[in-house]
């Protein structure tokens, strides 16, 4: 099983404006977005997690330079001891109710998919890691954790926290974000021993964690095993609906067949097709239906419902799964993953896609079972929102 371990966190001083600091993950921030970040603080995280590409290959020393200046000047502070850091991130539901995400930031043992008890989540799609192991590198910091799902029960009932959290921030989403650290030795052994119990499912941050797979290769060649690099930042959180809401990532599809050709194309083997509207209520429809959703250019829509015996039995229960085998018979379709319904409304109407796919997320006992029988999900399944915030605790590796 793996070793989840307490640390010293690298985090801003006490005092520091936490909203003019922190941001989003860097893989969802735009180049807008980034420029707004940056201009509300010298200190903001986005200027070493996201080195600006205009600067050319020379930016991520500059990264490790400005990360080297905010410790030098005390913005930017060690924590006396090692710790584990409970994070909550509180918000309301669709419904309008509270909820929250709660879990442990620790340093999580690397291993090999499938080795010492890290299991994948989702099959990745060929991206470019050498972005990330460059400001690896150089920096020598992990900037931004991992999102781990903990199969050991009783993780949540050892996040209970009292008093004021040492820091909080509200997002651009009305998200609150919380963090209280722990050094108290006998809850960091029952954490890490109850952690360890039990295997942890990678459920965001896939490429991160390859990334630090590849560099604590790298290091341990020069400098053998023992060292930081050997784990890596990590958000552990139980595996439990009370803990985690999932959002699914839709499709866009290019190519031909066009229009009501490609819902003939679906329907010839896989489903059953019904009318519908193209609106924003659709996924109502869908979870009321058991169905898919298409929309095509020109406002048509139907129900997708999967046909009984259409699909494989040993197919996941899935509906990334199941379009993702009837798109296969398809060779002229490709695939865009694309988030929230309305965007998805939006291009298919400006034509920008032959079709728009709409999916039903997955739920927590399907993550669950998929992770016990060691398959993985077809890639972008899942959405795990809300995100962490990137800037309340960083993790030095010299």
């Amino acid at each position: 099983m793996p070793r989840f371990e307490p640390f010293a966190g690298l985090r801003y001083a006490p005092g520091t404006d936490v909203d003019a600091v922190t941001a989003p993950p860097y893989d969802v921030i735009d180049a807008a977005q980034r420029a707004e970040l940056a201009s509300r603080s010298d200190a903001n995280a986005v200027r070493f997690d996201l080195p600006d590409e205009a600067d050319g290959p020379g930016r991520y020393d500059a990264a490790a330079e400005l990360l080297q200046s905010l410790q030098d000047r005390g913005t930017l502070v060690t924590d006396d001891a090692p710790s584990f850091y409970v994070y909550r991130m509180v918000y309301d539901d669709e419904r309008g109710r509270e909820r929250h995400t709660t879990g442990i930031l620790g340093a999580l043992e690397l291993s090999r998919p499938g080795e010492a008890g890290i299991l994948p989540h989702e099959h990745t799609t060929p991206k470019a890691k050498s972005d990330r192991l460059d400001l690896l590198r150089s920096t020598r910091h992990n900037l931004s954790p991992i999102w781990g799902l903990s199969l050991a029960k009783g993780l949540t009932a050892l996040c209970t926290t009292t008093g004021e959290p040492e820091m909080q921030s509200t997002d651009e989403d009305g998200v609150r974000h919380q963090l209280w650290r722990i050094t108290d030795p006998s809850r960091l052994a029952a954490i890490r021993e109850l952690v360890a119990g039990q295997p942890i499912v990678i459920a965001d941050g896939h490429h991160r964690y390859e990334t630090s797979l590849a560099y604590r290769d790298e290091r341990r060649a020069v400098d053998g095993e023992g060292g930081a690099w050997d784990a890596t930042l990590a958000y552990v959180v139980e595996l439990t609906e009370d803990e985690l809401a999932v959002r699914p990532i839709h499709r866009l599809l290019h190519g031909t067949p066009r229009s009501t050709d490609l819902v003939e194309a679906l329907t010839a083997t896989f489903f059953d097709a019904t009318p519908t509207e193209a609106d924003i209520d659709l996924p109502e429809r869908m979870a009321a239906f058991g169905a898919l959703g298409i929309v095509l250019p020109g406002d048509d829509a139907y129900l997708l419902k999967p046909r009984p015996g259409a699909f494989p039995d040993d197919l996941p229960d899935l509906d990334s799964s199941r379009l993702d085998l009837a798109v296969s018979t398809l060779p002229s379709i490709d695939l865009e993953y694309q988030h929230g319904i309305d965007v998805v409304l939006r291009r298919v109407g400006a034509g920008e896609a032959t079709a728009g796919v709409l999916l039903r997320p997955a739920t927590v006992p399907q993550i669950e079972a998929t992770a016990h029988t060691g398959e993985r999900m077809p890639p972008k399944t899942t959405f795990f929102w809300p995100k962490p915030r990137t800037g309340f605790v960083f993790r030095t590796l010299t």
